[in-house]
């Protein structure tokens, strides 16, 4: 069955999103067309609202719609430690758990030399010459445990290390209430590794 251009273009577009394929993509584009056109035009709405206002925080890289985000100028924030992570979305998962009163680093990716990502496009240059200014004491690397991750987070150990600056990496290990008959051997691996010693 052909389907009309606009259709066409409207399951297209929805593909875009994580996790949708085709029968997602029509399911949603049939269902906004015929029961909620007025939520369509409300996402329609959002969409071009974001995309015109939304860009990176000047200090840190996060998203926002000011020249320097809400957590940079923060004053209850922490200066001195800064958290580096991979995506916005990693900022939402910290800031949720309300454990981190420090401030920032987006890289907005990771090292990937074959995907043509190096240094410069993640910022990293920027993010070493504050390492030179003296006010940040710790720099936490909270990237993914992959292999690109981790590569990453040597890379920018190597530059802190280099300003004097102490570095820490958060652990990764099982997750609470998970049981380990079914955690996978990489997460095993990573919580052995980062284990503490216990204290009375």
């Amino acid at each position: 069955m052909k389907l009309s251009p606009s259709i066409e273009a409207l399951i297209d577009g929805l593909r875009h999103l994580p996790g949708v394929g085709p029968k997602s993509a029509q399911r949603m584009t049939l269902h906004l067309l015929e029961r909620d056109r007025e939520g369509a035009q409300t996402i329609a709405d959002a969409i071009t609202d974001a995309l015109a206002k939304v860009k990176n925080c000047r200090q840190c890289r996060n998203f926002t719609e000011l020249d320097v985000c809400e957590i940079c100028v923060d004053p209850k924030r922490d200066p001195a430690t800064l958290c580096v992570v991979e995506a916005p979305v990693d900022v939402m998962a910290i800031e949720q758990s309300g454990s981190y009163r420090g401030h920032y680093y987006v890289l907005m990716g990771h090292l990937s030399p074959i995907d043509g990502i190096g240094p410069e496009q993640l910022g990293l240059d920027a993010l070493c010459e504050r390492f030179g200014t003296g006010e940040i004491k710790e720099v936490i690397l909270a990237t993914n445990p992959t292999v690109e991750g981790e590569a990453t987070a040597y890379y920018i150990s190597q530059r802190a290390r280099d300003a004097a600056i102490t570095v820490s990496r958060i652990a990764h290990g099982v997750p609470l209430g998970g049981e380990l008959e079914y955690t996978d051997a990489s997460t095993l691996a990573h919580a052995l590794s980062g284990r503490t010693v216990v204290r009375e």
